[in-house]
């Protein structure tokens, strides 16, 4: 039973599809389907009942899921001993604008108790570049929010959030239950500075270039809306100051909470650490 095709099983048990999973794992989905039939020839017994619908562990299955992530769980912790003993024992992880997230706190909590000996460093960066310094070189992995250009780059997907639009709390739009991009079509918006993401900033633009104030980080994108009276858009869930709303964005897709780091990369504390936030952020 080798530990790649235990990740393969816990994925799909994760997920609860195996298209999710596939693209989850940077797979197709008919090695991975293979990979569990093959797996369950081994254990003798269905892991998965399958239906159109998608998929839901059998009693199996359940044994088996408590059994992997605890193979896993050691496995991950005997190679960072390792590494932390051959002398690779910083990470150096980039906080995407507002490092508040609850996620992240659970991140942080969750990866100190499984790797205390790991020395986590942190980069903070603005909303100009969304990949926080890892494509530069400057992070090892980063926390942040799709959509952006993902070439050469592994993407982790770890939470949706529904989006809506910032204003004022005197605006006469404030009290609406919902609104939709044309609704806003007339106002000035905080945008970012030429250069950035062109994926990236066609989201937060809500896909129409846009005119207004030029901004780089959330504080700014706040302070433009409360002394400008622009608008802009923003994750809903999140801690505004006195004198700002969010309302609804009825017509947006969720903001992509995600984890990133360079195709390829054999740093061996990267995966547990995507590991981890892949839980953490869905706790």
């Amino acid at each position: 039973m080798e530990l790649r095709t235990l990740r393969y099983f816990v994925a799909v048990a994760e997920e609860l599809h195996f298209g999710r999973a596939a693209t989850r794992l940077h797979m197709s989905q008919p090695p991975l389907s293979r990979a569990i039939k093959r797996l369950e020839s081994d254990v003798g017994a269905p892991l998965f009942t399958r239906s159109p619908a998608g998929v839901t562990l059998t009693p199996v299955g359940t044994v088996l899921l408590d059994e992997a992530r605890a193979l896993l769980d050691h496995a991950d912790r005997v190679l960072v001993r390792v590494s932390a003993a051959a002398g690779v024992a910083t990470l150096t992880i980039g906080i995407l604008g507002d490092g508040t997230d609850p996620g992240v706190a659970r991140l942080a909590a969750a990866y100190r108790r499984h790797h205390p000996g790991i020395d986590i460093r942190i980069r903070d960066t603005d909303l100009t570049d969304p990949t926080c310094g890892l494509r530069a070189g400057q992070v090892d992995v980063a926390l942040t929010r799709a959509p952006f250009d993902e070439t050469a780059l592994t993407v982790r997907a770890l939470r949706a959030d529904p989006v809506g639009v910032v204003l004022r709390a005197d605006d006469p739009l404030a009290r609406r239950d919902g609104l939709r991009l044309t609704e806003l079509s007339d106002r000035r918006w905080f945008r970012f500075p030429q250069g950035t993401d062109p994926l990236w900033q066609a989201y937060w633009n809500g896909g129409t270039p846009r005119e207004g104030p030029v901004v780089r980080a959330v504080q700014e994108c706040l302070q433009a809306v409360l002394w400008n009276s622009t608008v802009g858009l923003a994750p809903r869930g999140h801690d505004l100051p006195a004198g700002l709303t969010v309302v609804p964005l009825l017509d947006m897709p969720p903001s992509q909470v995600v984890a990133v780091w360079s195709e390829g990369d054999t740093n061996p504390l990267i995966r547990p650490f995507i590991e981890i936030a892949t839980t953490a952020y869905r706790a």
